[in-house]
């Protein structure tokens, strides 16, 4: 039987120096000959011969012998028909031997007794001579009767026939030969393009998953009965089954961890016939991951393996410029998301506007569920509920130290919780109200210090990645800065409209107060209230005494109006209120509620006059002046009567 062999998979050299194997006719058959070499190919031209031979070749014992060393290469089982059996291979050995060297035809006549009877036999040893430094390639041994013995023209025609079936023989296995490596070769050929033209797909692909994708496709057409797979180093959210996440086992068997570790591929024989060969997956950077393929050992060679190893080198480097690619995306989209927060952030100074948009948009850049930002109060040492989507949170206040917000304060770091459930040292109203897994959160830093803290939450575990924890943070600064920003202007707004001393508003801000309102409104009152008798307080007790006792009278007034009403120093030791939608009657009963409190509260004790106007919408000219000169008069004609007065103008 004929074994289908490569070049490679025998020394070709070796067996051209053996006599015999350089065969004129067919250069570079040593590789294509049988198993045993050229002794099995001539006993196989032998057999050919016989068959083709069969009733009209030589009668008597017909044997074969190697020509080179004279050595038996077949010879028949039964010699029970010449009388000399049993003798027949000892006689024709030193006749063999001689044409071996002479390479001509050696023929002896011998008489032969046996049991008394005398035979006359004829030994025949006929050279196959095949050319070149071929010379003798085999020797045909015959033992005949002497009178059935043919002449050398017959011999040497038996030795032409015998080389011409040896010769069909080689062209046979000389022409399946060329055929195999023919099919070895456009195989080669084809693999080696399916290779190029991976290559090219792999490296026109920019995202991550199409060269995964890619990869995996081009392992599955080269290798169509293995089981192939890609273990990467890094979390990465990928569809395809066919992509894992490699685990580092400690043991010895884990031969991907022992290929992604070492650097280099790792082959491995299984058990029934299977090969195993893991190739690390790597880039100009890092190694990424391992290629695991799993295969029939018939279907495996080793000279595969540099095809792998180059596959896995162009996996890698393409799946490297993904990455980067992907990267450089999300960047650009980090930078303008923090460009455009942040031209929103400086489009309002109104701090509520501020956190409420602010709250909006970290709803939808991050895809939370829920969002919480909260303000540290240094001097309550607590968190205060700014802005959230979760109702019943607004406006809560939490101590220092809990959960969460108490983790930042004191670590100033920002932090990710993939599941809460496992999670159980830290408590969180938020969480639990919300039934959310996930969490990421970070402090509003301003100068070092800790401005508040802004909680993002999601209710399925593991759905915020490590880049959504870093572009938090980043936000986290502007953000700090537009809400110190928005509270110092509406602090600075405070002050310019607020009188100092008494917390009232200032006058301009109550005129511009009252426009407003008779814009709107059909009705409104003023009440003047003035303090008898101021300068003689102060005259008495000093203007510290004075100052005290202004406060008091402003605040009295704040506590008997409304939150909507407006308070303010109309000037010197003057106050007013304004009150819309309010009746003559209505500010009356409120005036003199000022009036009896002031009388009451205040220490040392003194007391106020009132004047009181309003305006309706269905009088003629409407404008703050006037409503103003009219509750003037009504103070003066209350102060007329004696003071501690309320008068209606």
């Amino acid at each position: 039987m004929v074994k289908e062999i490569r070049p490679h998979d025998c020394d070709t050299r070796m067996l051209m120096q053996q006599p015999g194997q350089d065969l004129l006719p067919f250069p570079g058959i040593g590789h294509m000959l049988p198993d045993s070499g050229l002794p099995a190919l001539l006993e196989e031209g032998f057999q050919l011969w016989r068959y083709e031979a069969e009733g009209f070749g030589p009668n008597g014992i017909l044997m074969l012998f190697d020509g080179h060393d004279g050595s038996v290469l077949n010879m028949p089982e039964d010699e029970s028909y010449v009388s000399c059996q049993g003798t027949a291979l000892e006689l024709l050995e030193p006749v063999v031997l001689a044409a071996c060297k002479s390479g001509k035809l050696e023929q002896i006549r011998q008489n032969l007794q046996d049991e008394g009877n005398s035979h006359d036999i004829c030994l025949s040893a006929v050279p196959v001579m095949l050319g070149g430094s071929s010379g003798c390639a085999a020797v045909l041994g015959i033992v005949q009767l002497a009178h059935e013995a043919e002449n050398t023209a017959v011999l040497h025609s038996y030795a032409l026939h015998y080389r011409a079936c040896l010769y069909r023989r080689l062209e046979y296995l000389y022409i399946q030969g060329l055929a195999r490596e023919q099919v070895l070769a456009e195989k080669e050929a084809s693999r080696r393009e399916a290779m190029l033209q991976a290559t090219k797909r792999l490296h026109d692909q920019i995202h991550v998953a199409s060269v995964l994708g890619e990869m995996m496709d081009t392992l599955e057409l080269l290798y169509p009965h293995s089981n192939a797979d890609l273990l990467l180093s890094q979390d990465y959210a990928n569809t395809d089954a066919r992509v894992q996440l490699i685990t580092f086992k400690q043991n010895a068997d884990d031969i991907s961890a022992a290929a992604f570790m070492g650097g280099k591929p790792v082959v491995r024989q299984e058990e029934e016939g299977r090969v195993t060969i893991a190739v690390p997956m790597a880039g100009k950077q890092a190694t990424y991951g391992v290629l695991r393929l799993t295969i029939d050992e018939l279907e495996w060679e080793e000279t595969e393996l540099s095809d792998m190893e180059m596959l896995a080198e162009t996996a890698g480097t393409a799946f490297e410029n993904a990455k980067l690619y992907e990267q450089s995306n999300q960047l650009i989209n980090e930078l303008q998301l923090i460009n455009e927060l942040t031209k929103r952030l400086n489009q309002s100074l109104q701090l509520k506007e501020v956190i409420e948009f602010t709250t909006t948009d970290l709803l939808q850049i991050f895809q939370a569920d829920f969002c919480c930002m909260l303000q540290y109060s240094k001097t309550g040492n607590e968190f205060i509920v700014l802005s959230t989507n979760k109702q019943e949170l607004l406006h809560e206040r939490f101590a220092g130290d809990y959960g969460f917000c108490g983790k930042i304060l004191k670590s100033k770091e920002a932090l990710i919780v993939s599941d809460y459930s496992e999670r159980t040292a830290v408590t969180s109203k938020l969480m639990t109200l919300t039934d959310s897994q996930s969490l990421i959160a970070t402090p509003m830093l301003v100068h070092a210090e800790v401005l508040g803290v802004i909680l993002l939450t999601h209710r399925r575990p593991h759905f915020f990645s490590y880049d959504n924890y870093k572009l938090l943070q980043v936000l986290a600064t502007h953000i700090g800065l537009a809400i110190t920003n928005a509270s110092l202007h509406s602090e600075v707004r405070r002050m310019a409209i607020t009188d100092h001393l008494t917390g009232l508003h200032a006058r301009h801000f109550l005129d511009e107060q009252i426009q407003a309102r008779q814009r709107q409104d059909e009705l409104g009152a003023l009440i003047l209230v003035d303090i008898d008798h101021f300068k003689q307080v102060n005259d008495t007790y000093g203007h510290q005494i004075g100052d005290k006792i202004l406060t008091q009278v402003s605040g009295i007034i704040r506590s008997v109006i409304r939150d909507s009403d407006i308070a303010a120093r109309w000037g010197g030791e003057e106050l007013a209120v304004y009150l819309p939608s309010v009746t003559t009657e209505q500010a009356y009963r409120i005036a003199e509620r000022i009036r009896t409190e002031v009388a009451k509260q205040t220490a040392p004790g003194v007391t106020v006059s009132c004047g009181v106007s309003e305006w309706r919408f269905e009088d003629g000219k409407i404008s703050v002046e006037s409503l103003f000169y009219r509750a003037d008069m009504a103070l003066y004609e209350a102060k007329k009567r004696g003071r501690n007065h309320v008068q209606v103008g």
